[in-house]
């Protein structure tokens, strides 16, 4: 067999997941391979990564790399070795490499990450705990929190108190969280006795201090003198001490509650049932705090079609997402429906405002878009609530008056205000391509002109002003087809009517076409002239006007019977422009 056919099925054994028929295979199509295959010593490498051989692994990967230094795959596979023989600096230059090859290699990022992970798995399992381990594993470390009054109001948050417990298994990430998080330095002060108001504004400057008196060994039991005199005096029955409660135990537990309701909630969205659904997401949000209960809850309003009510649930959730340091993607999402809610309610500057604030909180592509049709939408319905026809009417005579009197730029706005109170009458762009043409601002009259003729393609002096301006800007071919349109649309329209004006503007669009600075240019060399020109050149080379201007050598006569066909017609004009036909 040859290379391939074993690559192949080894492919099919290492999906398979039988890594050492792979390997065998493999390497029968490394013996086979006429040249050094850096994709075979690859897959041998992932092979060797299944089953734990990282020396083996790391071997054909550096084999692969070398053959190929520019696949990117290839460091994918040194880094997996070096990454499982746990030489995680090696691991983390093969998977940077592999990503300056190609920066959207996921595997690479993916290897990136799980070594970042490792080595950081790692440095907290090495540092000290500075002590903090007896004192986090006190059974009534939190009861003792609740009853200081400098830390009774923060463990009111339950996810504060289930953060301090989980110090417990981890006392040295205290020291980095204190940094992260103030309330931390009360708790920890609490917690070693420590009067973090001492020597403030209250204390004497200059007043010396009461020696402290000496701590009894344990902070909750009174010196054993005392406690004897008590027992003597008055037998007191002590009550027993409530058993500490695993809150963040008791906080998974809620929270699994929490998911099956929602489970049971996406069932009964999908079955559209949505009050049903709706019952359980509350139920939901009542277990366990997280607003992705009252973003699904609101989904489910807002296919009821009660989209004041969805807007209501949604401004709750960002409300508690700030509370509770939500993801902002999570308060993205809710932002967002609160945009579709305004939408369906067609509020749309509303709409508007919460897809920015969506935006502004976590940019997403699917969002952007709703923005931006919904900012078109928007700009459309102003413009349909300005379209006013009595209006239009006053701005067209307002701008032929100011046209009249020889005010192009004030005829120029009146115009404009007539085409945003009439958008669909030609007249306005017509008119405003006039005022426009006044003032040598020919491509803009052009543009206008095109407006016109795409409202209304029957109106002939759009054309003709459009050929106007194309003649000023010296775009003399195409100012002949517009002509030609013009004369055709004339004939359907008018009956003809401005066939006189269209000729004038054909002839001198045509004369100005060929014009030459010689007057004493010769036939041959305006022959030559003409030549260059493409439309000329391909008129010249056209068998049927070949045959024709053949014919009217030997008969004259002949050529005025071709000349009923508008088309011919319109190419001996353009030979005649030109100088290669000459009346006598």
């Amino acid at each position: 067999m040859s290379a391939e056919e074993f690559k192949k099925q080894g492919n099919e054994a290492f999906i398979a997941k039988d890594f050492e028929k792979a390997i065998e295979l493999f390497t029968k199509g490394i013996e086979a391979s006429e040249s050094p295959n850096h994709v075979l010593f690859s897959n041998r490498s992932a092979c060797y990564s299944s089953i734990k051989k990282f020396n083996e692994a790391l071997q054909d990967a550096s084999e692969c790399v070398k053959i190929n230094p520019g696949w990117s795959k290839g460091y994918n596979r040194v880094g997996a070795a070096q990454l499982g023989l746990g030489h995680l600096e090696e691991a983390e230059k093969s998977y940077q490499k592999a990503l300056e090859l190609d920066s959207s290699n996921k595997a690479a990022q993916a290897g990136l990450n799980q070594v970042l992970q490792t080595q950081q798995a790692r440095q907290q399992q090495s540092a000290p705990d500075l002590g903090f381990g007896q004192m986090f594993n006190d059974p009534n470390m939190i009861e003792k929190l609740k009853n200081n009054p400098k830390t009774a109001e923060l463990m009111k948050d339950p996810q504060l108190v289930a953060k301090v417990l989980q110090f417990r298994s981890n006392p040295s990430a205290m020291s980095q969280e204190i940094l992260k998080d103030p309330r931390m330095m009360t708790i920890m002060a609490a917690l070693l006795g420590i009067d973090l108001s001492m020597g403030g504004e209250d204390a004497a400057e200059g007043t010396p201090k009461e020696a402290p008196k000496e701590a009894p060994k344990d902070a909750n039991e009174a010196p054993r003198a005392a406690s004897e005199a008590s027992k003597k005096e008055e037998k007191v029955e002590e009550e027993p001490q409530p058993m500490e409660v695993d809150e963040t135990a008791q906080e998974t537990d809620s929270r699994a509650e929490a998911d099956k309701e929602k489970a049971q909630g996406n069932a009964y969205y999908k079955a559209r049932k949505f009050d049903e659904a709706i019952e359980h997401y509350d139920k939901a949000w009542q277990l366990h705090k997280d607003i992705t209960y009252l973003n699904n809850r609101s989904a489910a309003e807002y296919e009821k079609g009660d989209y004041e009510v969805a807007i209501k649930t949604l401004t709750e959730a960002v409300d508690q997402g700030r509370e509770l340091r939500a993801d902002y993607t999570i308060i993205a999402k809710s932002f967002a429906r609160i945009g579709n809610a305004y939408h369906k309610l067609g509020e749309l500057k509303k709409a508007t405002e919460f897809y920015q604030k969506s935006l502004t909180e976590h940019r997403t592509p699917d969002i952007l878009t709703k923005l931006r049709n919904c900012e078109k939408e928007l700009k459309k319905r102003d413009q349909e609530a300005y379209v006013d026809p009595a209006k239009a009417e006053e701005a067209r005579l307002q701008g032929k008056e100011l046209f009249t009197k020889g005010d192009w730029p004030g005829a120029v706005e009146a115009y404009g205000e007539m085409i945003k109170r009439a958008p669909e009458d030609a007249r306005g762009y017509s008119n405003r391509a006039a005022a426009l043409s006044k003032l040598m601002s020919f491509p803009d009259a052009i543009k206008d002109c095109d407006l016109a003729i795409s409202k209304d393609p029957t109106f002939v002096r759009a054309y003709i002003r459009k050929a106007s301006a194309q003649i000023a800007v010296k775009e003399f071919a195409a100012a002949i087809e517009t002509l030609n349109e013009a004369r055709t649309k004339d004939a359907e329209v008018n009956n003809g009517a401005n066939t006189r004006e269209i000729d004038q503007l054909f002839v001198k669009a045509s004369q100005q076409r060929f014009k030459s600075d010689d007057p004493n240019e010769t036939p041959e060399q305006t022959y030559a002239r003409a030549m260059k020109d493409p439309e000329v050149a391909a008129i010249m080379q056209d068998p049927v006007m070949q045959s024709i201007l053949s014919q009217a050598q030997q008969n004259p006569a002949a050529l005025q019977e071709h000349m009923k066909n508008p088309d011919v017609f319109n190419k001996i004009q353009t030979l005649i422009a030109a100088g290669i036909i000459r009346s006598r």
